[in-house]
Parts: structure tokens; C-alpha cells; sequence
């Protein structure tokens, strides 16, 4: 088991922090925004980031090469039309995609977009870390936190038309 602290502040203990969020074990902020038979896509938990979308595995696996033929259509389809919804919805116009095998939870790839104010922490892979601690750290407050589940709201009724 170990302990996550999520954006809104809350700590919960979990032994896979995945595999809480798919069960419907923890509820993500905003709640679900798209979710197939094989992938649950929620607003992350842990950056209060307009339109951070993680895509996670409902099935415990580590890496792309586990997944089925079908989890792997169904992944690149529901992956595109997070990032279409992301640009019609919200105005995205570039995302961050990373995923990695050394997690200490199962399969799922965030889809982090960038807004100007992140150009301060550089133009490249290397400025998302500082600027997801700058989110983390800086703002958890009421007003970007409402901006935030507004993000959540529109981009789930595009996403379940």
C-alpha cells in the first residue's frame, strides 16, 4: 500500500492507484470523462490542469506490448477522440503524450496539454515535471479548481455525444 495525495488535497491509501480509479474505488474530480470496456479516461488526480487527461488500462498490465489487438484499437480511438475533444472544446492546440513501463501503477498515458503560462518552465519534455509541481503546488485554489471541473464538464459531453 502506499499514499497518494490527490490535487484536491486528500490522501488515500491504495495499493494500485489505477486500478482504484477504474473500479470506481476512488472517484476522480469531475468524475469519469470517457470509459470503453477496456479504458477509463478521467481529468488526473494529482495536477489541477485544465484538460490533463489521463487514459488508463481497466486490465492490470504494465505495457503496451500486454495489451489485445482489441485494447490496442481501442486505446489509439479513444486516444484520438480525447485529443480532437481537447482541441474543439477547450482550444488545445499541443499535449504532451508520455507513458512509461516503470510505474509503480498498471498502463495509462497522460495527455498533458500546454497553455502559454507553462512556456516560463521551457518549450520541451523537460519543462512538464516543473510545471506539474508549479500546478501541484500553486493552484489548488477555489478559482482554477472551478475552471478546472468546467474543462471536465465540457469535455465529457463532447466526449459522450
Amino acid at each position: 500500500m502506499r499514499n497518494i495525495t490527490l490535487s484536491n488535497g486528500k490522501e488515500v491509501e491504495v495499493e494500485c492507484l489505477s486500478c482504484a480509479l477504474t473500479s470506481g474505488l476512488i472517484e476522480p474530480d469531475g468524475g469519469v470523462v470517457f470509459e470503453s470496456e477496456y479504458f477509463h479516461a478521467h481529468q488526473d488526480v494529482a495536477y489541477p490542469i485544465k484538460g490533463l487527461i489521463i487514459i488508463a488500462s481497466k486490465r492490470h498490465v504494465t505495457c503496451l506490448d500486454e495489451l489485445t489487438d482489441d485494447e490496442k484499437i481501442d486505446y489509439i480511438k479513444i486516444m484520438s477522440k480525447i485529443r480532437q475533444a481537447q482541441r474543439e472544446v477547450l482550444g488545445i492546440e499541443y499535449v504532451y503524450y508520455f507513458y512509461n513501463e516503470d510505474t509503480t501503477h498498471h498502463f495509462h498515458t497522460w495527455m498533458v496539454p500546454r497553455y502559454e503560462w507553462m512556456y516560463e518552465f521551457g518549450r520541451s519534455v523537460e519543462s512538464v515535471r516543473p510545471v506539474l509541481l508549479h500546478a501541484r503546488n500553486n493552484m489548488n485554489n477555489i478559482e482554477n479548481i472551478q475552471y478546472v471541473m468546467e474543462a471536465i464538464n465540457s469535455i465529457t459531453k463532447k466526449l459522450n455525444e
